[in-house]
Protein backbone atom coordinates (compact mmCIF):
# COMPACT_ATOMS: atom_id res chain seq x y z
CA UNK A 1 0.00 0.00 0.00
CA UNK A 2 1.52 3.19 -1.16
CA UNK A 3 0.80 6.06 1.55
CA UNK A 4 0.96 9.47 1.35
CA UNK A 5 1.06 12.91 3.55
CA UNK A 6 -1.37 15.11 2.11
CA UNK A 7 -3.86 17.59 2.24
CA UNK A 8 -7.77 17.18 2.68
CA UNK A 9 -9.26 20.58 1.84
CA UNK A 10 -11.64 21.60 4.15
CA UNK A 11 -14.16 24.97 4.55
CA UNK A 12 -16.27 27.01 2.67
CA UNK A 13 -16.18 28.00 -1.09
CA UNK A 14 -13.11 30.83 -1.96
CA UNK A 15 -12.17 30.10 1.93
CA UNK A 16 -9.99 27.17 1.64
CA UNK A 17 -8.70 25.67 5.02
CA UNK A 18 -6.76 22.27 5.13
CA UNK A 19 -6.13 19.00 7.04
CA UNK A 20 -2.74 17.81 6.97
CA UNK A 21 -3.49 13.44 6.70
CA UNK A 22 -2.00 10.44 6.14
CA UNK A 23 -4.22 8.61 3.99
CA UNK A 24 -3.64 5.63 0.86
CA UNK A 25 -2.40 7.27 -2.16
CA UNK A 26 -5.45 6.00 -3.90
CA UNK A 27 -8.04 7.41 -1.83
CA UNK A 28 -9.61 10.62 -3.03
CA UNK A 29 -8.33 14.11 -1.96
CA UNK A 30 -11.33 14.90 0.66
CA UNK A 31 -12.19 10.90 0.70
CA UNK A 32 -10.55 8.02 3.02
CA UNK A 33 -7.58 8.93 5.79
CA UNK A 34 -5.93 6.50 7.94
CA UNK A 35 -4.59 9.58 10.37
CA UNK A 36 -4.98 13.13 11.04
CA UNK A 37 -1.70 14.69 11.87
CA UNK A 38 -2.21 18.51 11.71
CA UNK A 39 -4.24 22.10 10.22
CA UNK A 40 -2.37 24.37 7.52
CA UNK A 41 -4.68 27.51 6.77
CA UNK A 42 -2.98 29.77 4.20
CA UNK A 43 -5.94 32.38 4.63
CA UNK A 44 -3.85 34.16 7.71
CA UNK A 45 -1.63 36.59 7.52
CA UNK A 46 0.81 34.68 8.34
CA UNK A 47 0.08 31.21 7.02
CA UNK A 48 -0.73 29.22 9.56
CA UNK A 49 0.48 25.70 9.79
CA UNK A 50 0.70 23.22 12.73
CA UNK A 51 1.26 19.57 12.60
CA UNK A 52 2.06 16.65 15.02
CA UNK A 53 5.89 16.46 14.34
CA UNK A 54 6.43 13.64 16.32
CA UNK A 55 3.55 11.76 14.35
CA UNK A 56 4.57 13.21 10.67
CA UNK A 57 8.48 11.68 11.34
CA UNK A 58 7.35 8.59 12.31
CA UNK A 59 5.15 8.08 8.85
CA UNK A 60 7.45 9.44 6.79
CA UNK A 61 10.32 6.78 8.45
CA UNK A 62 7.80 4.29 7.65
CA UNK A 63 7.61 4.76 4.25
CA UNK A 64 4.82 7.52 3.50
CA UNK A 65 6.01 10.42 1.66
CA UNK A 66 4.89 13.67 1.38
CA UNK A 67 3.19 15.48 -1.80
CA UNK A 68 4.86 18.73 -3.17
CA UNK A 69 3.06 20.87 -1.60
CA UNK A 70 3.49 19.36 2.09
CA UNK A 71 7.03 18.36 1.46
CA UNK A 72 7.58 22.50 1.22
CA UNK A 73 5.83 23.02 4.74
CA UNK A 74 7.76 20.40 6.51
CA UNK A 75 10.87 22.39 5.14
CA UNK A 76 9.87 25.69 6.43
CA UNK A 77 8.62 24.36 9.72
CA UNK A 78 12.35 21.82 9.61
CA UNK A 79 10.52 18.52 10.00
CA UNK A 80 12.85 17.20 6.77
CA UNK A 81 16.12 18.31 8.24
CA UNK A 82 14.35 16.32 11.53
CA UNK A 83 14.24 13.20 9.37
CA UNK A 84 17.20 13.28 7.69
CA UNK A 85 18.91 13.36 10.81
CA UNK A 86 16.65 10.24 12.43
CA UNK A 87 17.80 8.65 9.25
CA UNK A 88 21.02 8.86 10.02
CA UNK A 89 21.01 8.23 13.75
CA UNK A 90 20.24 5.02 13.30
Amino acid sequence: MAVKIRLKRMGAKKSPFYRVVVADSRAPRDGRFIEEIGTYNPLKNPVEFSVDEEKAVKWMLEGAKPSDTVRNLFSRQGLMEQLHNAKNNK
